[in-house]
C-alpha cells in the first residue's frame, strides 16, 4: 500500500507493517521516515536493529537467516536493508518474494532504495512486499508541496517566520530539505516563537559556510572558472559529500537543458524561467549560461554527471572531487577530459 511521507505519522499510529519500502530521491525525507518507523517500532519492543547494505558479493542467505532467527538480545528485531541505489537482482528478488510469503511477526524489514519507477513497481517482489507492507515514496519537493513542507516544519518547531523570510530561505537552500531544516533549527534556538523577519533569516544565511555548495551555482552559471575552483576546493576541504555536489550540478544542468530546448522550440524565456523555478536573482546568471553553452554542450554535461553518479555509487570513482571540478568547469568553458574511474575487478 502506498503511503506518502507526510502521511506516515498517522499511519504508524494505527499499526506497524511487516515490510516498509522507503524509496525516493529526497534523502532528508527518506532518513526521517526510516527514523520515525524505527522509533515507533522500538516503543513496541523491536529493540534490536540489524543493518545490511547491498554490495557486490552480498550473501542473501545472511538476510534470510537473520529474518528467520530468534534474537539473542531482543524479543523483536528490525532489519534495515539499504539497496544502495541498486536493484536486488534475480536472487534478491526471489528472497524478498519468499520473505513476503512467510512474514515473521517478530521482525520488521525496512528497505531503502532509489526512486521506484513503474518498472520496479511492476516486479513480482515489489508487488509481494507492497501487498503485505507499506510503500513510502520520497519525492523531491517543489512549488506548493515545498511551501507546505516548510509551513509544517515551522509549525512543529513553533516558529513564527514572515512570508518573505520563508521565500528567501527556500531560494537560498534551493530545495535541499536538510539545509533548510538545519537553518530552521538554528532560528528556533535563536528566536523561539518570536516573529522572524527576512533580514534576520538573510543574516543567518550569509554567515553559514555550509551554503558554499550553493555559491557553486552562481560561479558556474556566470562562467567564473576561478570561483568554481575556489568553491570546489572549499567543498573538498570540508569533506562535503560528493553525492550532494553532483545532485546540485545535475539540477542546474537539467534546468539549463529543458530551458534551452524550450527556447529552440520558440517558447518565451520569462515563461520558461517561471515554469522551472528560476528565481529573479538567478535569471541573469542563467541567461549567461544559456547564451554561452550550446545544446550539445549541455547534453554532454548531463551525460558526464550521469556517468559520475553511476561510477561513484559503484565505488569506482578514483578522485571524485577532481572529477566534479572538471565537470563544473565544463559549465564555464569547453573542457576535454575523461572521468578518473576504475572499474572494480
Amino acid at each position: 500500500m502506498r503511503c506518502y511521507a507526510n502521511q506516515l505519522t498517522p499511519q504508524l499510529k494505527h499499526a506497524l507493517a511487516p515490510f516498509y519500502m522507503v524509496f525516493g530521491e529526497e534523502p532528508f525525507q527518506e532518513a526521517n521516515c526510516v527514523l520515525e518507523i524505527k522509533q515507533v517500532a522500538k516503543k513496541q519492543g523491536f529493540d534490536e536493529v540489524i543493518k545490511f547494505t547491498l554490495l557486490p558479493g552480498f550473501d542473501w542467505q545472511e538476510l534470510i537467516a537473520q529474518y528467520n532467527s530468534m534474537s539473542l538480545f531482543s524479543a523483536r528485531t528490525l532489519i534495515e536493508f539499504d539497496l544502495n541505489q541498486q536493484k536486488p537482482g534475480t536472487q534478491g528478488s526471489q528472497v524478498f518474494k519468499s520473505l513476503s510469503e512467510n512474514p515473521n511477526p517478530d521482525v520488521i524489514l525496512i528497505l531503502k532504495g532509489a526512486k521506484a519507477g513503474q518498472d520496479i513497481q511492476r516486479t513480482a517482489w515489489f508487488k509481494a512486499l507492497d501487498k503485505q507492507g507499506l510503500f513510502v515514496p520520497c519525492y523531491v519537493l517543489t512549488g506548493n508541496h515545498l511551501n507546505r513542507w516548510l509551513d509544517d516544519q515551522c509549525r512543529l518547531l513553533k516558529l513564527n517566520i514572515a512570508g518573505d523570510a520563508k521565500r528567501s530561505l527556500l531560494a537560498a537552500t534551493e530545495g535541499n530539505l536538510l539545509a533548510t531544516h538545519q537553518e530552521l533549527e538554528k532560528l528556533s534556538l535563536l528566536y523561539k516563537s518570536e516573529p522572524i523577519e527576512q533580514s534576520q533569516v538573510l543574516m543567518g544565511l550569509l554567515n553559514q559556510a555550509k551554503f558554499d555548495i550553493f555559491d557553486l551555482n552562481t560561479a558556474l552559471l556566470s562562467g567564473n572558472a576561478k570561483q568554481v575552483i575556489k568553491v570546489m576546493l572549499k567543498l573538498a576541504d570540508d569533506n562535503v559529500e560528493p553525492a550532494s555536489i553532483v545532485w546540485n550540478l545535475n539540477k542546474e544542468a537539467q534546468t539549463l537543458l529543458t530551458i534551452k530546448q524550450g527556447l529552440q522550440s520558440g517558447q518565451n524565456i520569462s515563461q520558461l524561467f517561471k515554469q522551472h523555478g528560476v528565481w529573479k536573482n538567478q535569471q541573469a546568471n542563467t541567461s549567461q549560461a544559456l547564451d554561452r553553452l550550446t545544446l550539445a554542450q549541455i547534453e554532454n554535461l548531463v551525460n558526464l554527471l550521469a556517468q559520475f553518479d553511476s561510477a561513484y555509487k559503484r565505488a569506482e570513482m578514483v578522485t571524485p572531487y577532481q572529477a566534479l571540478a572538471h565537470i563544473a568547469l565544463a559549465f564555464c568553458q569547453p573542457v576535454n577530459f575523461s572521468l578518473p574511474h576504475q572499474p572494480l575487478s
